[in-house]
């Protein structure tokens, strides 16, 4: 069946049936049949984490946010002709967050949860399947590290679902995390009724890199993006064909151009995920490149690192996307609300105008609503 449909069929019947349907399909797809959260003992035992991990974890922590804690809020206000105007930006009340199965993804969690916290976010509730009937002692412990509390033994569509529609918990904002091909469709689809990060896609890296580039760095780091599933993308592109050669090893979409130059517009029309320079001097092309999701530069920043703990944010556009999407921010957990108060005398000089506009578009009590608003006599101020 056609995966739009066949997801749409899913979300109907969870929207329909509720919690019924909910532990029907984790029955069905997750094969769990026992509890949606961890019980006591289950968080207790996440303290079991080695120290060793929970230096890393806090380490990594600390360099999230020291990079997102200088991704400042910025409202204004202003007054002019007696008149107030301004723009607020509030965090959103409330997030899910969805950590895909298989191998724990401590990674994907602390790149979410710090900005939410940064943001102000209150309210998280982190979705994962359940592994042997349990959440990943990484990730139950960084729940509890970042003030977690919702924690639900839930993967796929109906995850999602829940998250979306409130099935079996209170309904989020927006979803963030990514997920496999029926995960990101159900995020396209419940788009409307919450926000949604980004449907993210299979994992691309672009790298530009010429003849003084080590090779086996390159290649490494091609071949890193790659290890992600059969569908993650690379390019390599290079005025160097003994590089091209090198790395020529079926898997790599190579692209010999005749400059660095021309490499950079090359990148900048695939558009990709992570796009590496590795070249001599190569801020210098820092200013030409204009669709990535994230640039790095030099020999000495694969994307690796800033899929672990460079500090940025590894949740990027796909597919392209980067020619209108943007890394995660902090930005991406709240929202912005316009406000004004217009003084008696600015809304009298200026009602002419939303008078006359509302006449061109035919809407006639927007203009009689300007127009009944005269001007006050002095024992009525």
């Amino acid at each position: 069946m056609e995966l739009r449909k066949y997801v749409s069929g899913i979300l109907e019947e969870l929207r329909e049936k509720g919690e019924d349907a909910l532990t029907d399909c984790m029955r069905r797809f997750d094969g769990y049949t026992g509890e949606m959260v961890p019980d006591s003992q289950e968080w207790a035992e996440s303290e079991a984490v080695e120290e060793v991990d929970r230096n890393i974890f806090e380490r990594v922590i600390e360099r999230l946010l020291d990079y997102h804690q200088h991704q400042e809020k910025r409202g204004f206000a202003y007054l002019k002709n007696g008149s107030l105007f301004g723009l607020k930006e509030v965090p959103l009340s409330r997030i899910g967050i969805y950590i895909p199965g298989g191998m724990p993804l401590p990674s994907t969690l602390m790149m979410t949860a710090v900005p939410a916290r940064i943001a102000g976010v209150e309210e998280i509730a982190l979705c994962t399947p359940p592994v042997q009937g349990r959440i990943p002692t990484p990730i139950l412990y960084l729940a509890k590290r970042f003030g977690i509390k919702e924690v639900y033994k839930i993967g796929g569509i109906q995850a999602i679902a829940a998250m979306a529609y409130g099935i079996g918990m209170k309904r989020v904002d927006k979803i963030f995390g990514p997920g496999n091909a029926y995960v990101n469709e159900a995020k396209r689809q419940v788009y409307g009724d919450v926000g949604i990060d980004s449907p993210a896609g299979p994992s691309e890296i672009c790298v530009i890199a010429d003849e003084n580039a080590n090779k086996e760095f390159v290649l490494n780091d091609l071949m890193s993006q790659r290890e992600h599933g059969k569908d993650s993308k690379a390019w390599l592109l290079t005025p160097s064909t003994e590089l091209a050669a090198f790395c020529d090893n079926g898997q790599i979409e190579i692209s010999v151009l005749d400059s660095l130059e021309d490499c950079v517009r090359k990148a900048n029309e695939i558009a990709p995920e992570h796009l590496q320079i590795s070249v001599n001097n190569p801020l210098k092309y820092l200013d030409s490149v204009i669709n990535a999701g994230a640039v790095y530069f030099g020999e000495y920043t694969p994307v690796p690192s800033a899929d672990y703990f460079l500090g940025t944010n590894h949740v990027l556009p796909t597919g392209g996307t980067a020619r209108f999407s943007s890394v995660l921010t902090v930005e991406d957990f709240g929202k912005k609300i316009a406000f004004a108060s217009l003084s008696e005398e600015e809304l009298i000089a200026n009602r002419d105008l939303g008078i006359r506009l509302a006449a061109i578009e035919g809407l006639e009590y927007h203009a009689k609503s300007l127009a009944a608003r005269t001007p006050r006599k002095e024992g009525e101020r």
